[in-house]
């Protein structure tokens, strides 16, 4: 065989490998499969990465597949260009409305749970731990995508806002349930009624966020976190943040009966075994997800 057919098998083998990939991008969102980590890129520069339905229904099954592939052990969502999310592109959306039919009564609440409600509910919910990027401006569902991840890292010049009364509507996409928890009802209140902006200081300092940088270092700070995920044991950190969320809203008897079960799942993985045999050699351990 020549080097030049062998090359041409292996190009075609290549090939093959990426059809059979179960992720694709859509338009407005690039979708990357790289080794154990799936990256998701929201590209709309030109609208400051507003959402689309397409590109929620992107989201949606990327991330609904990454729970249950084995390969995937983190995500990250990031946005291309200077903003990470606008928000949710309105104008598109009723672009033309004057001239249709008016929907029925209840058409948005019936619509919802299967688009922007249902990504967030999603993204809480995936035993795959979410890393966010934000740059510029996380608007409206950019801002509860920042609030729903695992961590949330951000530019120390990011805005971060709710812009929904001054637009004259009522806060979606898990607004209202998220920021109570995450920074408190009193300041909710400042970011929600008011629409009090803030910074990536001040989203950090408020508890909104995780970590916030210079933007020099936000891929550094990224790239870190991404890798202590990315090598962590999966097993255990899928069940930890199932916890961490059924947690919010339930009794301790509940709760610590859901952690005895967690942990009966956690102590019979690969990774457990590891993480013993690991402390007893003195070493540090090298889990592989499994």
């Amino acid at each position: 065989m020549t080097d030049d057919a062998y090359d041409v098998d292996a190009d075609q083998d290549v090939a093959e490998d990426e059809d059979d990939s179960a992720y694709s991008s859509v338009e407005g969102l690039d979708v990357e499969l790289d080794g154990n980590v799936l990256r998701l890129t929201i590209d709309k520069p030109d609208k400051r990465n507003a959402l689309d339905d397409t590109i929620v229904e992107g989201l949606m099954f990327a991330i609904d597949e990454a729970g249950r592939d084995e390969q995937v052990r983190c995500i990250v969502l990031t946005g291309a260009g200077d903003h990470f999310c606008g928000g949710f592109d309105i104008v598109a959306r009723n672009a033309g409305a004057g001239e249709a039919p008016r929907p029925r009564v209840g058409s948005i609440q019936r619509r919802l749970p299967a688009q922007s409600h249902g990504l967030i509910q999603l993204m809480l919910t995936v035993q795959v731990p979410i890393v966010v990027r934000v740059q510029g401006w996380a608007v409206g569902i950019g801002f509860q995508l920042a609030l729903a991840a695992d961590f949330t890292i951000a530019d120390l010049d990011a805005r971060f806002w709710e812009p929904f009364t001054e637009r004259g509507f009522t806060a979606d996409s898990g607004a209202t349930w998220l920021l109570p928890r995450r920074v408190g009802p009193v300041r909710a209140r400042s970011l929600l009624l008011l629409g009090r902006k803030l910074d990536g200081r001040e989203a950090m300092e408020w508890g909104a966020i995780h970590v916030a940088v210079p933007r020099w270092e936000l891929d550094q700070a990224v790239d870190d976190t991404v890798a202590v995920l990315a090598t962590g044991p999966t097993v255990a950190l899928g069940l930890t943040k199932w916890l961490l969320h059924e947690g919010e809203a339930r009794a301790l008897d509940a709760q610590l009966r859901d952690e005895a079960f967690a942990m009966e799942l956690s102590s019979r993985s690969e990774d457990f075994r590891e993480g013993l045999a690991a402390f007893r050699e003195k070493r540090s351990p090298d889990f592989k997800g499994r």
